[in-house]
């Protein structure tokens, strides 16, 4: 990040922040940042979760192992799109007047590949990455450019021609056939919760999201119907046989797409999300993704994590569940009181090896990446919906 982006960044902090830049990161030393707080004086420190995500994002455009032809980068599900999904509501919640320069690259990377489309290869192709791979990147593309365009369209409320073409993109590579006719043919690396093997039905779910984001009205317009019928068919034709975790991405798209689901479909999984409620308040990933274990043989943690606690926050507040509903409350506790003050992220564990086996302290923090954006889609959600949230 250069100079100017460095003095952006210390001027939009609440009086001050002292930054020092190391290596290519960002590292906030001191800030005095408003933060919200709960009756009982739970608080989390915005600022800092900004500084956090903006770093973190910085970093992965810049990751060789990110980058790709037209000098554009990946989109990734752990920290791009949490990020393009998150940083609005903080800058919101902050009062800052414009997007964060990372904020602007990413978009302006999802626009050219946008217009590119039929010119600029797939994330992965089949000769490096094996058979599949290249149609793969496509369908996974597809939905994720189409996610953060339309997110960013609903900060300005219209919906823009390039996140119309990124939507015909996405509807050229939804299957109409076979028994995945209505969803996206999805990135498999054999990794929960995001590249395995049931990953297409998460996959599905944001598409909805991204559908049912966009202003404009674009859900109801008459040439979307059959498409989404196909993509409604195939989430509650798949529904018996998914994961808790998979469900509350389902559950999120069911808030944005009326009738999505039935209502005791709604219901059953808010009643089995909130059973897998820890005694701490939070949730922990592990406990919703049934039978997996870790590619290295390390055992997975089982304590709450920023990742499902966020997620699943996020998604009963997505729903209307009541601001005095216990759970949620407990759920909110725990997250407000489980940030890094240090440097504003919240932890979350890998499904797929644990800290010491990554390929290094950065691919490590990946699923904080994520937790992180989640976890404050929740807070910032209490904040503008309920103020003050309360235990």
């Amino acid at each position: 990040m250069n100079v100017t982006a460095l003095r952006k960044v210390a001027q939009g902090a609440s009086l001050a922040a002292a930054i020092i830049l190391v290596g290519p990161h960002l590292k906030i030393i001191a800030a005095r940042a408003r933060t919200v707080r709960t009756s009982e004086s739970l608080s989390w420190n915005e600022k800092y979760a900004a500084a956090y995500l903006d770093e973190r994002q910085a970093w992965w455009m810049e990751w060789p192992k990110a980058q790709r032809d037209h000098e554009t980068f990946c989109v990734s599900c752990h920290t791009a799109l949490p990020y393009a999904l998150s940083r609005p509501a903080l800058r919101r919640s902050l009062a800052e007047r414009t997007p964060s320069a990372p904020e602007r690259r990413l978009l302006e990377n999802v626009t050219k590949r946008v217009r590119l489309w039929n010119e600029i290869g797939p994330y992965y192709n089949d000769t490096d990455w094996g058979a599949y791979k290249g149609v793969e990147s496509r369908g996974t593309e597809s939905v994720l450019n189409a996610l953060v365009l339309a997110t960013n369209d609903a900060e300005n409320g219209q919906l823009s021609d390039n996140t119309r073409t990124a939507f015909a993109n996405m509807w050229g590579e939804q299957q109409t056939s076979g028994n995945k006719k209505g969803a996206w043919r999805w990135q498999r690396f054999g990794k929960e919760p995001w590249e395995a093997d049931d990953s297409d039905y998460y996959g599905a779910a944001l598409a909805a999201v991204a559908l049912g984001s966009a202003p404009g009205n674009y859900l109801a317009t008459p040439e979307v119907q059959s498409r989404l019928t196909m993509l409604r068919e195939y989430l509650n034709r798949e529904y018996p046989t998914q994961t808790a975790v998979n469900h509350a991405y389902l559950l999120w798209a069911s808030a944005k797409v009326p009738r999505l689901i039935k209502p005791e479909q709604r219901d059953a999984i808010i009643a089995e999300l909130l059973s897998k409620q820890q005694a701490d308040g939070g949730w922990s990933l592990s406990s919703l993704v049934g039978e997996w274990k870790r590619e290295d043989g390390t055992p997975l943690e089982t304590e709450s994590d920023g990742y499902a606690t966020g997620l699943i926050v996020f998604t009963l507040e997505e729903v209307g569940i009541t601001p005095g509903n216990a759970r949620l409350q407990r759920g909110l506790a725990w997250l407000a009181g489980n940030q890094d003050r240090r440097e504003g992220s919240w932890a979350a564990y890998s499904l797929n090896r644990n800290k010491q086996n990554h390929i290094s302290p950065d691919t490590a923090r990946f699923m904080n990446d994520a937790a992180t954006a989640y976890a404050v889609l929740a807070l910032t959600k209490a904040e503008s919906r309920y103020g003050n949230f309360k235990r």
